[in-house]
């Protein structure tokens, strides 16, 4: 039997404060109706500690994933952390996370790819276990979005929140686990989604600041028709690839950006919507934790065997879905 991945463990972080979109319309010209017809949102969690940002959180999130397995630190392999909120751009956040949690006996990376990095960082770690040379790594996904967020930009604004998950990856030659996975990216669509100053090409400097540069940019509209449209093909090919059916699928977990698109995903794979993972009228876009952190709000609701589908759509353009049989040993 061939050795898969399997989530052995999850956990997440969400701050304590709570902004709701009463508040969000005394900063900007928008109501409570508007926001929640736009997109879903209802309130999201916003981290205020100044001396906190994702490294914190992603830390949170892991801790309580390796206790609920109680897992000894000094097994962790790696860590990878998916992040578009990096705690600097140098050294890598999974570094900074590791020396939090006192995990000395990994080698850590990030992954960049914004709304898709959870995804990409959970098939490149399940590729690391399935080669045989791994069989403890830590997948985090964490977010300060509020700190490149410009809260006079309504269009941006009212969606996204800060967060962390985590999950543990272990080796099982059961048959469950991590089966698939169809993964793309389109770069020719990148300025419709993105941070245009703070890296090599516009480095920070007082014009970059004045004009707002350090905060999302996005075309929404745009944006929207290219997720659902990446999010229904990938989740296609996938079916066709392991050869299931729709009504094989038992439980999704879409990325939470806005709650027309999932709502697009949950028609066309025909899913009932009591199977379909949905939290962002509690958080918003929560970007790379989305993900991992609804699988650590639904795990309980899995069963061994389970067909589990996983899609997300993100800057880059990126997209994908993913095959998960769940396992739970004996």
């Amino acid at each position: 039997m061939k050795t898969r991945a399997y989530i052995a463990a999850t956990g997440s972080y969400l701050p304590d404060y709570i902004l709701t979109n009463t508040e969000i319309a005394t900063m900007v010209d928008t109501n409570d109706e508007w926001i929640t017809e736009r997109c879903g949102v209802k309130e999201r969690r916003i981290l205020k500690d100044k001396d906190k940002a994702t490294a914190f959180m992603a830390k949170e999130a892991a801790e309580r994933a390796l206790q609920k397995c109680h897992c000894n630190k000094d097994t962790i392999e790696v860590v990878i952390v998916a992040t578009a909120t990096p705690e600097h751009l140098f050294p890598s956040t999974s570094a900074i996370v590791a020396e939090m949690l006192g995990i000395k006996n990994a080698w850590c990376f990030d992954v960049m790819a914004a709304c898709s990095g959870f995804l990409f960082a959970l098939n490149t770690a399940s590729k690391l276990i399935e080669s045989g040379a791994y069989s403890n790594i830590l997948v985090i996904g964490s977010d300060k979005m509020s700190a490149i967020m410009d809260f006079t930009n309504r269009n941006t604004c009212v969606l996204f929140g800060d967060g962390a998950g985590a999950v543990l990856l272990k080796t099982t030659a059961s048959g469950n686990g991590i089966i698939n996975s169809v993964l793309k990216t389109d770069g020719s669509g990148y300025k419709n989604l993105f941070q245009k100053a703070g890296g090599s090409l516009f480095p920070a400097s007082a014009e970059t600041v004045a004009n707002k540069e350090h905060s999302i940019t996005m075309a929404g509209q745009t944006v929207f028709k290219t997720a659902v449209t990446g999010m229904a093909e990938s989740c296609t090919r996938l079916l066709k690839e392991t050869g299931l059916t729709k009504n094989e699928v038992e439980y999704l977990i879409p990325h939470q950006a806005n709650i027309r698109i999932i709502n697009s995903i949950i028609d066309f794979l025909e899913i009932d919507k009591n199977k379909v993972a949905i939290n962002i009228h509690k958080y918003g876009n929560t970007t790379c934790a989305s993900i991992p952190i609804c699988l650590d709000e639904w795990s309980g609701k899995f069963n061994s065997g389970d067909n589990i589908v996983i899609s997300a759509f993100g800057a880059g353009y990126s997209w994908g879905s993913m095959l998960l049989k769940w396992h739970r040993p004996d």
